[in-house]
Order: C-alpha cells, then sequence, then structure tokens
C-alpha cells in the first residue's frame, strides 16, 4: 500500500480552530489482487468499504479495508457483488448476484454473516446506505420487473418508500440515523427530481433551475447534497438545506457533482477541472472548493478523480487512476501536526498546501469555478 504526509493548514477548511494544523496521509488502497478497486463507503472508524476486481480481474467483489487489510466479503453464491455503505457498528451494505448469477439482490453483511434483503417482487435490488439502527436504504423492482421504486429495509422487511406524484421510477441514495432517506424520483412531466424521504412522506426538493436533479446523500442534520442542472444547461454539485437550493460550483469546469455530507457539512465529490480537461476529486466546505490533488504528493502517481464519502473525523474515501491507468480506492486522513512543523494562517484566508518533502504550494479554488 503507498502512502505519504502532506501538510495542509486546516483552519476552515476541516472545522478546527482557525490556528490548528494537520497532516494528510493518502493511502492506495489497492484492490482485491486484480487491476481495479474503489471506495464508496467509510464509517467514523475508519473502516472503507467498496468493490475491487479479484486476481486476473476475473470477477469484481465487495470489499472492506481495515487500514492495509483488503478483506473479499464474497457474494450471495453469484459471481459479482460490491458493497456501498458501512455503518458504525461495521455493518455493510450493497449488492450481489445469487447462485447462477439469476438475480440481482441487496445485501447484508455482518461480520461473516451474508444475508440476502430480498426485493419488492422483482429480480433486482440493491442496497446503498445503512444507519446506525441498521435501517437499510436502496431500490428494488416490483413484481415483473415492472417499475423500480426506493425502497427501506428494516432487518428483512422491505417498505416501498413509492414516488413522487405522478412519477413511475424512483431511488433511494443515502439514509441518515433519523431515517430519512435521500434520492431522485420521476415526477408526472418525466423529469426527474431529488427526492427526500421521511417516512411516508416524499418530497421534491427542486433544481438548480434546469430540468433534472438527484440527491446522493444526507447527513444526520437533514442537509442533502447530489446534482442539478442549471438554466444555462450546466450540471453543478448542489447542496439543500430546507427550502435552499444551493449551487456549490465547480473546480473551473462545467461539471460537477456531490456525493457526500458529513455532520460538519463538509461535502466531497467530483468536479470538471478548467476547460473540462479532467474530473478531480473536490472538497467543499460551505462554496470553497479544494480540488483534492492539491493535497497529494506527486510522487504517489496518483490522480484523485472523485470522492465518495467523508467521515465525521474528515476521512476522504474515492476513486484514484495510478501510473499504469488503473482505477484504485484510495483514502485520505488528517493526522494531527506536531508542534515543531506548525503552520500559521493570515488573516481568514487557507494558505494551501505544502508537500513535506517537496514544499509545493497548491491552488485552492472558489466554488463557482472563477
Amino acid at each position: 500500500m503507498l502512502s505519504k504526509l502532506v501538510m495542509l493548514s486546516v483552519g476552515l477548511l476541516l472545522g478546527f480552530a482557525p490556528a490548528a494544523n494537520s497532516y494528510y496521509s493518502i493511502t492506495d488502497l489497492g484492490t482485491l489482487g486484480g487491476t481495479v478497486g474503489w471506495a464508496n463507503g467509510i464509517n467514523n472508524a475508519g473502516l472503507v468499504v467498496g468493490v475491487g476486481n479479484i486476481a486476473g480481474d476475473a470477477a469484481n467483489h465487495a470489499a472492506k479495508w481495515n487500514g492495509a487489510i483488503a478483506t473479499d466479503l464474497g457474494t450471495l453464491g453469484g459471481t459479482f457483488s460490491q458493497a456501498a455503505g458501512i455503518n458504525n457498528a461495521g455493518q455493510v451494505v450493497g449488492t450481489s448476484f445469487t447462485v447462477g448469477d439469476a438475480a440481482q439482490h441487496a445485501t447484508l453483511w455482518n461480520g461473516a454473516a451474508i444475508t440476502d434483503l430480498g426485493t419488492l417482487g422483482g429480480t433486482w435490488s440493491q442496497a446503498v446506505g445503512i444507519n446506525n439502527s441498521g435501517q437499510v436504504a436502496g431500490f428494488s423492482y416490483t413484481a415483473g420487473n415492472a417499475v423500480q421504486h426506493a425502497s427501506l429495509w428494516n432487518g428483512v422487511a422491505i417498505t416501498d418508500l413509492g414516488t413522487l406524484p405522478g412519477g413511475t421510477f424512483s431511488q433511494a441514495a443515502g439514509i441518515n440515523n433519523a431515517g430519512q432517506v435521500a434520492g431522485w424520483s420521476y415526477i408526472a412531466n418525466g423529469f426527474y427530481h431529488a427526492t427526500l424521504w421521511n417516512g411516508a412522506i416524499s418530497t421534491d426538493l427542486g433544481t438548480l433551475g434546469g430540468a433534472y436533479s438527484l440527491a446522493t446523500g444526507i447527513n444526520n442534520a437533514g442537509l442533502v447534497v447530489g446534482g442539478s442542472y442549471t438554466a444555462n444547461g450546466s450540471y453543478h454539485a448542489t447542496l439543500w438545506s430546507g427550502a435552499l437550493v444551493i449551487d456549490l460550483g465547480t473546480l473551473g469546469g462545467a461539471w460537477s457533482q456531490a456525493n457526500g455530507i458529513n455532520s460538519a457539512g463538509l461535502v466531497v465529490g467530483g468536479s470538471d477541472i478548467a476547460g473540462n480537461a479532467a474530473q478531480h476529486a473536490v472538497l467543499w466546505n460551505g462554496r470553497t472548493a479544494v480540488d483534492l490533488n492539491t493535497l497529494a504528493d506527486p510522487a504517489l502517481g496518483l490522480t484523485l478523480n472523485a470522492a465518495n464519502a467523508i467521515n465525521d473525523a474528515g476521512q476522504i474515501v474515492g476513486t484514484a487512476t495510478n501510473r499504469l491507468g488503473q482505477t484504485h480506492a484510495f483514502m485520505l486522513s488528517a493526522v494531527p501536526e506536531p508542534g515543531e512543523y506548525a503552520l500559521m494562517l493570515t488573516g481568514l484566508g487557507l494558505m494551501g498546501v505544502i508537500g513535506r518533502c517537496s514544499r509545493k504550494r497548491s491552488e485552492v479554488y472558489d466554488g463557482e469555478g472563477r
């Protein structure tokens, strides 16, 4: 596993006191023996889940990383599986093919036990998140695979969350500890909108002025993140706070999407950089966007493409590309900075990133790509 330390002045970035400072440890989590891996979720203990190719790239399996140790979580008897979320008890959810790859079902991994969570009557379902009470959010096809609906599991009992009025398809993407579920639903005019389910009540969260939006995550305060089309046709990372719909902007390109939010309201995702030359992993603090590649020593040989989740300690996981062009899971962790290396913030500005070895100053972008 490849790990280096870089130093970041983080007074505003991670919600610490303005004079506090941190090193960042950036780790290539690798794979399950193949050439591809990506991280989808992380709990507050720093356990990471996602998916990795097994040796020979014969299949991809749900994976859990505990530091440098990767564990193959296995399947429901089929060829493929993937993990999407993990709670603070270490319970993991995702999806797996069943025996003979006859169906794909939402799956719960709890220690060595693997549970098929079933469907709404169709042959396909997927779990995307689990809260600390063990409630699971996801989506499933109904009988005859007629339509796909957002779903909530309590144990193995499944509830159809339905759609927004007039819609036919819906999908859940995240759940908080209060049982609120975020995702998206089609509406009567055939567009889809970000949606919040609170028990039996579904709420249309609206858009940034365009026709479509979707939600990807929710924190325990009920703040929802995702993406929306704007009135001019761009697609931007979006934060919903009550009735407010907030454009988080980009790293200078036309596209961005938020994928996760922690209890402090820090948001992670991906964004096109200036000129739409590439997609980079990004951290938003309010409308201030930081390209997470500015935290990485170039000697690592990693390009951080997308950040998918952030925990309450500020640890971030996602996908990166290595020098061989392979997609690997990464984890970025803040480490307390020894006093003798402390940096000072000037005024309210975030001074940037300085590599411990290279001392390279990095650029910080604002949240509107200017």
